[in-house]
Formats: structure tokens, C-alpha cells, sequence
């Protein structure tokens, strides 16, 4: 065996150019190998990840077995996050699929456009967009006048609609394959739909426009994101303010105004509000001069813009009012308490019932963190600094909390109850299981078995939390989430003084602006039927009428009637 080896040994150290190429397809062959098993593990684990759904379904079913309406219901996973405090169902969302928190920049339609591959999106009409045709473009006149990107590698129909339905925009269009055009209005003639015939580069299945043609389709948006005009945010029309100088101290007279000229001179400003009056742009805050709680019907600022027949530019009396992208830094401070507090204030609610946006809006009102029963660190990556604390520590304002149960519940002083209708509390938090944050669950988990299993098990949770709340809590705030939606300055002005702490009515003005933070879903509806079968509702209904009850016999206001289908 020897005298081969130096036989082979004398011949590479005569030829040293062999030998390395023998080492290098040597490591070559290896790497081949290594990837190859890399392969097969990703197709392991895809086939796993399938099944995670049915997993998840089947450990709620047997969690929930065991449940009691009084104590904690339903103690499924809640966040994907490092538990530290609280309920032995937080402990298994640890090693779980994080969610992202990230704001708009993301395209959250992926598993959507799985669901759908094939399909051809013209033929598609699931209450998200509505196929208008083909429409002829010019470069110098463009039919759709809003923002635009373009993508040359991966286009898709429904990625263009939820970019243009992100900003407001009534209609979303398609050219050469790769570009999206967004708009208000369309300002051009149709044409034939034989010439949109450019495959989408990022989904051959569907067509997006063709050489100076536009597949067009028209948003299915929400009520809020209706009223926007691009990266503009319409906030109505306004009565003159009594000073207006005083009240909107930058102004100038543009000739040929348009929302969009107005909109750009009060954001190089790095003023929040853009104010039409005529030919006259106002740029200011709203403040105590000028609140923008009242509300004009629109018909009295119908007035067109000399730039642009397709906008009103309101006039002398009657002002059209935008807010820009500036963000508003009055109310942007905060810190922790400056002397540790002795008294535990909880901010409660079922998941899926809006406590993470009334942090938001408690922090900017108060100027002070808000802390957590539990960890999470997305949430402290976006400027939650409370997270990190224990809950114990004093040095927040409130403390979140999902917890239910006598002892868990005795351990504050007082609490802040965030109720939600439960119809869309359910729904929320169902989407942010299986969609993220601010994502959506996807058409297969709605038509599947998640759904009616995740109803069984959450319904009853949403009303033994309550109730726990209100049976042993000591001094309970109640707060419903529809409620603070629609008079967000008066049940937030309460929340203030119930935690102790004088009102500042600029900073709630300014909270009034950056009252959404990043914690939205789209404005594209995402379901086209009622996902609620009669049995659920016969179930929900009755659970409704017990909390109503309760609310009553505490001398509270029963729930709101939207709540209750039955009385809509």
C-alpha cells in the first residue's frame, strides 16, 4: 500500500499544476454534495412548514378543552416573542415565525398572489380591485397623474394595486410589463383590450398594459383611505378661523393652484397641515385657533383649482384641508417617569382589540412609555422603550396586558379596559395570526378549518376577559375601541386624567395627527362575504348580551349597538 502512494506522491511533485487541479475538483465534488443536502433539507422543511396550520388548529383544539368560561378561555399562542412575565400560553409562541412590524415599504400580498397563481386578475373580482380596461397613455400627458414606480423584474398586478391603494389612490394601472401608475382620475380614452397585451414580469399568468397602454383597475378601498390625495391625508373642509394669521402663519398666493402645488410648498415648509383657500395656501398646525373639529359638509369648498379642473382649491371662507407627510414633533417626546410610581396601572383588552394603538396614542398624549406584561422586541424596535422594563418597575405610565384570572388582575391598582367589537376583534387578530402585524390572513385559512376552530376557541375569551376585568378589578376605565376611534380627543383627554396626569390640549391635537403610527392594515378589503356562519353569530350574540349585562350592573354604558347585529 506504501509504495503506491510514494509512486503517486513522486508524480504530483513533479507535475504541481495537476496536482492543485486534482485538489480543486477534489473541493469542487464536496461543495456539490453540501449543497445538494441543503436542498433536500429546505424541501423537508417546506413540507413542514404546510402543515403548521393544521398543527396550530389541532393544539388550540386540545388547549381549549380544557377551558372555562370564567378563567382564562382560550390560551393559545400570542406573540412570537421571548416570554418573560405571565400566562403559560405566552411560552409557546417562543421559536415561532416572527411577525413584522415594519411599516408600508413591504409587499404583504405574497401568499395572496400564491393563492391566485393562474388566475388571470382581469377575471378576479374579490372585493380588492375591479378590472376598468385598457386605456391609451402619453408620456406627456399621463392618464393616471399620481405616483409611479416601475419594476422590471418583479411586476405583479396586485402588487401595483396595494402600492397605489397605500396612498389613497382611487386607481392603479399597468404599462409595459412593469410599470404602475396610480390616480384619482382617469384622463385619457380607452382602447381596444387586445393592446394590453404585456405579460406582468413578475407573474406571466396576468397581463399588465402593454406600448403606451394602461390595464387599469379601480380600488376597492376603505372609507379612511378614500380620503386621501396621494401621500396627502384630506382631512375636510373648514370653516375661515376667526385669525387666520394667528391661526395659519405661513401663506402665499400660487398662481395656476393645484392640491399637489399647495401640498409640496407647505412639506418643503416642514409644516403638517397644507390649508386651499382660492388661490391662497396656508401651511400650519392645528391648534386651539384652528382644532379641525368642525367639519363643513364639502359642498361648501367646491371650488376648482386653476391647475387642476379635478380638485376643489376651496375659497375665502371655506378652506380645503390636507395634512402633509411632515410629522407633527410637538408630541413626538418621550421618557420614562421621572420618580418610580407606586400605583400599577393595566392597559387590558383581548388580543386583536387595539392595545398596542392606544399605547401609541396614550404615549404621545402623555409624553411618558407605556410598559408590558410581557417582551417583545419588535415592538421595542419601534420606539416601544417600555418593553424592556419589568412590569413591576414603576417607571411606565400604564402596563399592557392580556392576562385574565383573579390573581393576575389583583395585581394592579387600577386598569384601563379596551373593549372591542367582537365580530372585528376576532378578525383582527385571526389576520395578525396568520398574516403579521399588519398583514392578512390569506382566502385558505379563512375557507379552511382555522377559522371555525379559532372562533370556537377565541369567542368565549373575548367575554371571560372582560368579565374578569369588571368582576375583580379595583378601579376599571372602560374604553371602547369604536368609540375612541370616533372621539379620539375626548376618550383620550379621559384616559389622561384617569392615569393622573394634566391635559395638554396642543399635544392632543398633535396626537390627533399621528394617530394611526404604523400599526394599519391596507385599505384594500381583503374578504368579499361574510366569514361569520349564523351559529357563530347565535354564539357571539349571547356572549355580547352577557357583557352588555355586566357593563349595566356597574353602572357602566352597555356595549355599543353596532356590537349586536340583531340592532343595527
Amino acid at each position: 500500500m506504501a509504495r503506491p502512494l510514494l509512486k503517486i506522491q513522486r508524480y504530483f511533485r513533479r507535475k504541481p499544476v495537476r496536482f492543485f487541479s486534482f485538489i480543486l475538483l477534489y473541493l469542487t465534488a464536496g461543495s456539490l454534495v453540501f449543497l445538494h443536502s441543503g436542498f433536500v433539507g429546505d424541501s423537508s422543511a417546506g413540507a413542514n412548514r404546510g402543515r403548521d396550520p393544521l398543527l396550530a388548529s389541532q393544539l388550540g383544539k386540545r388547549v381549549a378543552e380544557g377551558a372555562q368560561m370564567n378563567g382564562r378561555v382560550f390560551k393559545e399562542t400570542r406573540r412570537p416573542t421571548l416570554r418573560r412575565y405571565g400566562p403559560p400560553w405566552m411560552k409557546r409562541a417562543a421559536g415561532k415565525d416572527s411577525h413584522d412590524w415594519e411599516g408600508r415599504g413591504g409587499d404583504y400580498t405574497s401568499s395572496w398572489n400564491r393563492a391566485l397563481k393562474g388566475r388571470n386578475a382581469k377575471d378576479l373580482d374579490d372585493g380588492r380591485a375591479k378590472y376598468i380596461g385598457c386605456y391609451i397613455d402619453n408620456t406627456a400627458k399621463r392618464a393616471l397623474r399620481g405616483v409611479s414606480f416601475f419594476d422590471y423584474k418583479k411586476m405583479t398586478v396586485f402588487r401595483c394595486q396595494d402600492n397605489c391603494a397605500e396612498r389613497g389612490y382611487l386607481y392603479s394601472g399597468l404599462e409595459f410589463g412593469a410599470e404602475c401608475y396610480c390616480g384619482h382620475k382617469i384622463q385619457a380614452p380607452n382602447a381596444s383590450d387586445s393592446e394590453c397585451n404585456m405579460e406582468c414580469k413578475g407573474d406571466k399568468g396576468n397581463l399588465c398594459g402593454g406600448a403606451n397602454r394602461l390595464s387599469i383597475y379601480r380600488l376597492e378601498l376603505s372609507q379612511e383611505s378614500l380620503r386621501r390625495y396621494g401621500s396627502a391625508i384630506f382631512k375636510g373642509c373648514f370653516h375661515r378661523p376667526d385669525n387666520v394669521t394667528l391661526a395659519l402663519p405661513i401663506s402665499a398666493v400660487i398662481q395656476n393652484m393645484s392640491v399637489e402645488k399647495c401640498v409640496d410648498m407647505c412639506t418643503e415648509k416642514e409644516l403638517p397641515l397644507a390649508i386651499l383657500a382660492g388661490d391662497m395656501c396656508l401651511c400650519g398646525y392645528p391648534t386651539r385657533h384652528f382644532t379641525l373639529h368642525e367639519m363643513e359638509e364639502e359642498d361648501m369648498c367646491l371650488h376648482r383649482c386653476h391647475g387642476e379642473e379635478f380638485e376643489s382649491c376651496g375659497n375665502d371662507e371655506y378652506f380645503v384641508v390636507y395634512q402633509t407627510q411632515v410629522q407633527d414633533n410637538r408630541c413626538m417626546d418621550r421618557r420614562f417617569l421621572p420618580t418610580r410610581s407606586k400605583q400599577l396601572i393595566a392597559l387590558a383588552s383581548f388580543p386583536g382589540a387595539g392595545n398596542t394603538w392606544a399605547r401609541h396614542l396614550i404615549e404621545l398624549a402623555t409624553g411618558f412609555y407605556t410598559g408590558s406584561y410581557y417582551f417583545d422586541g419588535s415592538l421595542y424596535n419601534k420606539g416601544f422603550k417600555g418593553e424592556r422594563d419589568h412590569w413591576r418597575s414603576g417607571r411606565t405610565i400604564c402596563i399592557k396586558t392580556h392576562e385574565s384570572g383573579k390573581k393576575e388582575i389583583e395585581a394592579f391598582d387600577a386598569s384601563i379596559v379596551m373593549i372591542r367589537n367582537p365580530y372585528k376583534a376576532l378578525m383582527a387578530e385571526f389576520n395578525r395570526k396568520y398574516g403579521g402585524h399588519i398583514g392578512f390572513a390569506s382566502q385558505a385559512h379563512w375557507r379552511g378549518k382555522e377559522w371555525p376552530e379559532f372562533v370556537k376557541n377565541y369567542a368565549p375569551w373575548w367575554a371571560s376577559h372582560t368579565l374578569d376585568w369588571l368582576q375583580y378589578g379595583r378601579n376599571v376605565h372602560v374604553v371602547h375601541f369604536e368609540e375612541l376611534k370616533r372621539e379620539l380627543f375626548s376618550k383620550l383627554k379621559g384616559m389622561v386624567l384617569f392615569l393622573g396626569l394634566e391635559v395638554a390640549e396642543d399635544r392632543l391635537l398633535c396626537v390627533e395627527g399621528q394617530k394611526d403610527g404604523n400599526f394599519k392594515r391596507s385599505g384594500l378589503r381583503k374578504l368579499d362575504y361574510d366569514p361569520y356562519t349564523p351559529e357563530m353569530r347565535a354564539s357571539i350574540d349571547e356572549l355580547v348580551m352577557t357583557v352588555d349585562s355586566a357593563l349595566k350592573k356597574r353602572n357602566m354604558a352597555g356595549v355599543p349597538k353596532e356590537y349586536r347585529p340583531t340592532l343595527r
